[in-house]
């Protein structure tokens, strides 16, 4: 476990953004149980888009908590936040303490399987601000995540393991895209968790 042995000033990006990974944070136990209660307790919903005017549903599933009931609109659907569980508020609480920000909402999101998985985009609606940080935390089947950088087109790449962190933060929305590409080799599901300050 690497729990702030590694909390490090190294930026992954070479350029016009912050990224910063830290590896596993929870013990694989921890992680492992963490992963049992979020598949079982949180009320997975599919995904919605609305894309060039056409209704999408997605296979992946997301969830949505927050401080209050803030309301995220992004691919023009809007999402009411629940409030925080026991688990995810420990979760907040710890990733909190290893960043050093505060946050106020997650979005979940849940991928089945390595057949599910997130086209190139950037988390930089409105309502986050500008150059906000958002932490991810992972949970499950390993997943290889990208960056790429929206004008040169450099792309930079990681694994993410079971139960680590990720921080992306300064210009990382406004200069980069990332995803989580499909992949027939993994079978199982993975679990992602993106806390999140929005702006009301």
């Amino acid at each position: 476990m690497k729990l702030f042995q590694e909390e490090t000033d190294r930026n992954l990006l070479p350029y016009e953004g912050i990224v910063q990974y830290f590896g596993p944070v929870l013990s694989i136990s921890a992680a492992n149980d963490y992963l049992k209660i979020l598949l079982k307790d949180i009320p997975w919903k599919n995904d919605e888009a609305i894309i060039f005017g056409k209704h999408i549903i997605t296979k992946r599933m997301v969830a949505w908590y927050g401080d209050a009931d803030y309301q995220y609109t992004y691919s023009n659907t809007t999402k009411k936040a629940l409030s925080w569980t026991k688990e995810l508020s420990e979760l907040k609480n710890l990733t909190e303490k290893i960043t050093g920000t505060k946050f106020n909402s997650c979005l979940l999101n849940l991928y089945n399987n390595g057949e599910e998985g997130m086209a190139w985009h950037s988390d930089d609606e409105k309502a986050l601000g500008k150059n906000s940080t958002i932490a991810s935390l992972s949970f499950g089947a390993e997943r290889k995540f990208y960056f790429k950088h929206k004008d040169t087109k450099e792309q930079i790449s990681l694994i993410l393991e079971h139960g680590s962190l990720l921080i992306m933060k300064g210009e990382t929305q406004e200069s980069w895209l990332h995803s989580l590409p499909k992949t027939k080799s993994v079978k199982q599901p993975r679990i992602n968790l993106t806390f999140r300050t929005m702006l009301y």
